[in-house]
């Protein structure tokens, strides 16, 4: 065989063949199709590549056939999905189907996003990669500070034009430098920078019901002319009481951060027993529960973003939203967030 013709007669004969066949893919192991192959070396040389294009063409059309063939017989029936079903997947019952729900976290954040922006916050997103300016040195944590190894952070092997590994940000702080560049211009309008960050955050943790690896924090950052410490306290004794949906008491007590000063730790009254339990799982009895982090913008933090420290002053609070909505909830431990247990889940 040594012509078009030939190839043409033998197409024909294959793909009349081909539909008797139980196993399709027997078609590539013809005879035919094995003595057009062998004969192209048998062809002229100034006919041989269209004769061999021709051939090969014939064999990628079988193969194609085949392949559609496997695909066909694999995909699965098709099915109406928003049809009711019983729970065995048989016929359709009167049962109702189930809708899914939104992740508690993801509905807590909408939650608290919501109340921060009647209170005049804009809601801005993190990363879930970052350089270390960002994570360390915008924020006052010059190289070799020994507070930086305080938040284990996880390094990538990645590394940016500097040479310093990339991390995954241990703290939503990370997009403070940015918001306040970004949003510059509000102060130069008289009007101040308020935003909150709600996003996810790693460190290097050793797991149990109060640690994860892997968890939410919210950032709030605001700046203006006479922003003072009073105005925090009043801030976040508001949301909290909005969010929790009841007057509380908060205090304060003075701490170290590289990006505030003063700092605080931020304490509230429990929200559930209200210090008259001492077995509540909230607060151990004690009455007071320690919530945040916060404190006034360090000037150093100010002027990394060309905002001056004389004409300005804000402050910055952080706080786990993981750790808000298990003291709202009463949820023993953090892990059930991403266990993707369903009997968890399926309570909101």
């Amino acid at each position: 065989m040594s012509s078009s013709d030939d190839i043409a007669r033998v197409r024909e004969t294959l793909l009349s063949r081909y539909e008797g066949l139980e196993t399709k893919a027997d078609i590539l192991k013809s005879p035919e199709l094995k003595e057009l192959l062998a004969g192209i070396r048998d062809v002229e040389p100034s006919e041989r590549s269209a004769y061999g294009q021709a051939v090969n063409a014939l064999q990628q059309e079988l193969k194609e056939k085949v392949l559609s063939n496997m695909h066909e017989k694999s995909a699965l029936p098709s099915i109406d999905v928003t049809a009711p079903f019983d729970i065995n997947g048989e016929k359709p019952s009167l049962l109702p189907s189930e809708n899914g729900t939104t992740h508690p976290l993801t509905q807590e954040i909408a939650t608290l996003s919501d109340i921060f922006y009647r209170m005049g916050y804009v809601v801005e997103e993190s990363r879930e990669i970052d350089d270390q300016y960002h994570m360390f040195e915008a924020l006052n944590f010059p190289k070799g500070h020994p507070a930086r190894d305080d938040y284990d952070t996880f390094m990538t092997v990645e590394k940016d034009s500097e040479g310093e590994p990339f991390v995954a940000p241990a703290h939503t702080s990370t997009m403070q430098n940015r918001i306040l560049k970004k949003y510059h211009a509000n102060l130069e309008k008289g009007e101040a920078i308020a935003a909150i960050v709600p996003d996810r955050v790693f460190r290097n943790e050793d797991l149990d019901a109060r640690h994860e690896h892997t968890f939410y924090q919210v950032e709030g950052v605001y700046v203006a002319k006479g922003v003072h410490a009073g105005m925090l306290i009043a801030t976040l004794q508001q949301f909290l009481q909005e969010y929790y949906g009841k007057e509380l008491e908060v205090r304060v007590n003075p701490f170290y951060f590289p990006f505030t000063e003063p700092s605080f730790e931020f304490a509230l009254s429990c929200p559930f027993c209200e210090g008259n339990d001492s077995s509540c799982k909230v607060c151990g009895g004690e009455g007071w529960v320690e919530l945040l982090g916060c404190g006034m913008i360090h000037p150093n933090v100010l002027k990394a973003a060309d905002i001056d420290p004389n004409e300005y002053t804000g402050f910055a609070f952080g706080c786990g939203i993981d750790r808000l909505v298990m003291m709202k909830y009463q949820i023993e431990d953090v892990r059930h967030f991403e266990s993707a247990k369903l009997d968890f889940l399926r309570q909101f």
